[in-house]
């Protein structure tokens, strides 16, 4: 994109180029192979090469480099590019790949059929997507100094800017890419440069001695003028031979300290941009690595302290000796592995108290070190069992950065630089300074988030029970998943209580809202339910208490519930709702799945609402499913259409209940930005044989115990589990004693359940739970229930409608 009064221009400066300080560039465009992909209009000018030679030639070819321009050149040196003749990286370790950041320098290059050619040059890495490697800007030397003696200009700097002339087809495509190829070009002078280059046909640049990257300048009309004005007089005081004013070395001055200045701040607001954009640490520390390489540094190494790295509180003191550093991140531009295997990440090490980095962490200063001497390298190496760092480190020049957050050191970044490139100094030093500052406080709110996150998962853990897998005549698997957007703690839970008769009660519930309050209530609404499960009250009788405890909690205290008691002998089950979206049932015979319609209900909460309940006939084999709303509701489309897919993965073929409820989530949580949280409780409903129950009414007649324990024996044989016969006798013999002293009027009800387990019950009409007392050599009673607390797996007490019962669990164990 070239204008046409440029394009016949001579071969000199552009058309009215003097007075504005341009000239023509060469563009060209390499390829990750190292050969040429575009070659622009400039270059055919400048190297003597048509763009038909020159595109898919090797670049090493095209662009031969005889050196950097001897001493005794007799061109003059300009201004702030003169430091770079014989210095630093030669054009050459740009082509070839050896140099992964920016760089410029001057150049003598054998040009075929034109002889050398003197030449200033910029190369910049292309980091984008694509094949192109690497940008390569060149000017001729000889048209500045010819521009110098013509217009009377003096090239302190070589010019505000340049035109660029490129005509290939894809140079708009490649304009809109430059924020994105050029890794040291900020979104903002990316925009503007992209701008100038699809409405005036060339970006204005300015390049620097400090850092050799593209910024647009910014300086105003009257600055300009201001400098123009002074460089008149320098050149009218040359042409009388008058001494050359020193206001025009003090502008020089300025404007290198004004450009450096900006340069600086243009960098530090770029990373800012690039930084913090999540609350997760681990993201955030790779950004705040990221953003430094390769533009002001080689190599970043991050590491944190213990406490900050395991999610745990503000860590307390100032390190020492015996801290442990981790190192979280490593970025470089060195060749893939390198630095793997010597420094992997995640290794954990204290420093010793003359290193470098225990000074940084025990100062909270910066450390410059300009140069690592082979001596300072074998000391740090010497940390690193069995590896051998030096290569890696020596002659480098580092600077060490605190990560501080309310003067506390979080952790320290190392940045090394290759030692062909600058060394790192004060101007440095301090830019590492804000630039730790700011990522310090970034990672440090990363952190704190990161502490209240876990405590808040702590929190809803400690607050859902831990459901085991196998109850008394089913199975059961369930899944909690927190809303993504609102936090950890949410207010929904499930929950399965053990009951007589080896029943099991099921229960999902959700609070209305999220937060601590909501969990907070969700605890007070579980327990709840498993306190009046365990009185063996009827669902709706349950519910109906819940309802009252929810208004005496006092106002806005609204919940929805679901309970469920499943009784495997009789196969069924028996319902009740309270606001709850209704359970699924999968038929084990022909796998159909339906949602049970039950008596909706009001909420817990709303108060002077009758809950009624409803009983449903089970085979074995059935799947019951029970959630949560979050999981079936979705932001703009009916509910229905979550309970028909909730239905129709809940009948999927599964090979495991943790399947069954994985094809559940993957069906209905397929969804961005799910807001509420998720409970989901599956019970296969496995129920009990008849054959595997005994039961036996006991009259109140003491001469009953010894029936009871000759009619557990012989049962006990029959199953084959004879090595329980003793335990369950003598226990059996001590519960049926206690039964029947206490009955009143109703026989005793002695049952064993074969399963898992095996389940022994003993029921009687006294409503006075036995408790577990200290006995003495000389008491005659309390000695029973310590006889079944030892020898039982586990044992307990309930209420029920007509009296009580006493049950205790064995492992079955069959010959």
């Amino acid at each position: 994109m070239e204008h046409g009064s440029e394009r016949d221009a001579p071969p000199g400066l552009g058309a009215g180029d003097g007075a504005a300080g341009r000239i023509p560039l060469a563009v060209v465009v390499v390829d990750r192979d190292g050969q040429v992909s575009h070659w622009s209009s400039g270059a055919r000018r400048l190297f003597g090469a048509a763009k038909e030679e020159a595109i898919g030639r090797s670049v090493l070819d095209l662009l031969p480099v005889s050196g950097a321009l001897p001493e005794d050149d007799e061109i003059t040196p300009y201004g702030a590019y003169a430091a770079y003749d014989g210095l630093g990286p030669d054009l050459e370790s740009s082509l070839d790949g050896r140099l992964n950041f920016p760089a410029a320098g001057r150049a003598r290059l054998t040009v075929p059929d034109h002889g050398r050619a003197d030449v200033l040059w910029w190369a910049y890495p292309l980091v984008g997507p694509g094949n192109e490697r690497l940008l390569v800007l060149a000017a001729d030397a000889e048209r500045l100094r010819q521009a110098e003696r013509d217009e009377g200009i003096a090239f302190e700097r070589i010019a505000p800017g340049f035109a660029l002339h490129t005509d290939f087809p894809g140079a708009e495509e490649l304009a809109r890419r430059l924020p994105d190829i050029l890794p040291s070009m900020s979104v903002d002078e990316g925009a503007r440069i992209v701008a100038q280059v699809l409405e005036l046909g060339y970006p204005i640049l300015e390049f620097s001695q400090n850092d050799r990257v593209p910024v647009t300048p910014d300086w105003g009309v009257t600055r300009r003028t201001e400098r123009k004005a002074r460089r008149e007089r320098a050149a009218l005081a040359a042409a009388k031979g008058l001494p050359r004013p020193e206001e025009l070395a003090d502008d020089e001055r300025e404007d290198l300290e004004y450009t450096a200045v900006r340069e600086r701040l243009e960098f530090l607001n770029e990373v800012s941009g690039k930084i913090g954009t999540s609350l997760d640490l681990s993201r955030t520390i790779i950004e705040v690595s990221r953003a430094v390489v390769p533009r002001f540094t080689d190599v970043a190494g991050t590491y944190l302290r213990e406490q900050v790295v395991a999610g745990e509180g503000f860590p307390d003191g100032v390190p020492d000796t015996t801290t442990m550093w981790h190192r979280v991140a490593l970025e470089h531009t060195d060749e893939p592995g390198r630095w793997d295997d010597v420094v992997p990440v995640g290794e954990a090490m204290p420093f010793p108290a003359h290193t470098p980095f225990f000074q940084c962490m025990t100062s909270g200063e910066p450390v410059l070190v300009p140069r690592i001497s082979e001596e300072m390298g074998h000391a740090i190496a010497s940390q690193f069992e069995k590896r051998d760092i030096r290569p890696l480190i020596t002659g480098r020049s580092m600077l060490v950065v605190p990560l501080k957050a309310r003067n506390v050191v979080l952790g320290f970044m190392i940045l090394l630089r290759h030692p062909e490139r600058e060394l790192f100094n004060d101007m440095d030093r301090v830019t590492g300074a804000e630039l730790a500052a700011r990522a310090g406080l970034v990672l440090d709110n990363a952190r704190m988030y990161t502490y209240q996150e876990s405590v808040a998962e702590t929190l809803q853990d400690s607050m859902l029970p831990h459901i085991p897998p196998r109850m008394a005549g089913c199975d059961i698997a369930t899944r909690y998943l927190p809303g993504t957007l609102l936090g950890r703690v949410g207010g929904d839970w499930f929950d399965s209580v053990k009951l007589p008769g080896a029943r099991t009660a099921l229960v999902v519930g959700d609070v209305m809202g999220h937060g601590l309050n909501s969990a907070a209530m969700m605890g007070q609404l579980r327990t709840a339910v498993q306190t009046m499960a365990a009185m063996d009250l009827p669902p709706a009788q349950l519910l109906r208490n819940l309802d009252d405890l929810a208004q005496r909690l006092g106002d806005g205290y609204l919940a929805t519930c679901l309970y469920a008691v499943y009784d495997p002998i009789e196969g069924e089950l028996h319902l009740a709702n309270a606001g709850h979206i209704p359970p699924v049932l999968v038929r084990a015979v022909d796998g159909r799945s339906e949602l049970l319609d039950l008596p909706t209900g009001a909420p817990i909460g709303v108060g002077g609402v009758a809950f009624e309940s409803l009983r449903v006939r089970v085979e074995p084999g059935d799947r019951l499913v029970m959630c949560t709303d979050g999981l079936v509701e979705m932001r703009g489309v009916d509910i229905g259409v979550g309970l028909a897919t909730l239905c129709e993965s809940a009948a999927h073929p599964a090979a495991s209940m943790d399947d069954a409820c994985d094809t559940i989530i993957r069906a209905l949580n397929t969804r961005g930005g799910r807001k509420d949280d998720v409970a989901l409780l599956m019970a296969r409903l496995n129920g009990i044989e008849p054959d595997d129950v005994a039961e036996w009414r006991l009259a109140l007649d003491p001469a009953e115990v010894r029936r009871a324990r000759a009619a557990v024996r012989e049962q006990l044989h029959g199953w084959g589990l004879a090595k329980l016969a003793d335990p369950t006798e003598l226990m059996v013999s001590e519960l049926v004693t206690n039964a029947i002293r206490h009955s009143h009027s109703r026989p005793v009800q002695l049952r064993l359940i074969r399963g898992e387990t095996l389940l022994c019950e003993v029921d009687d009409d006294d409503h006075t739970l036995p408790t577990l007392l200290n006995t003495g050599p000389g008491d005659d009673t309390g000695r029973g229930l310590r006889v079944v607390s030892t020898l039982a797996r586990e044992w307990g007490t309930s209420r029920t409608a007509a009296g009580k019962t006493v049950w205790f669990e064995l492992t079955a164990r069959r010959r």
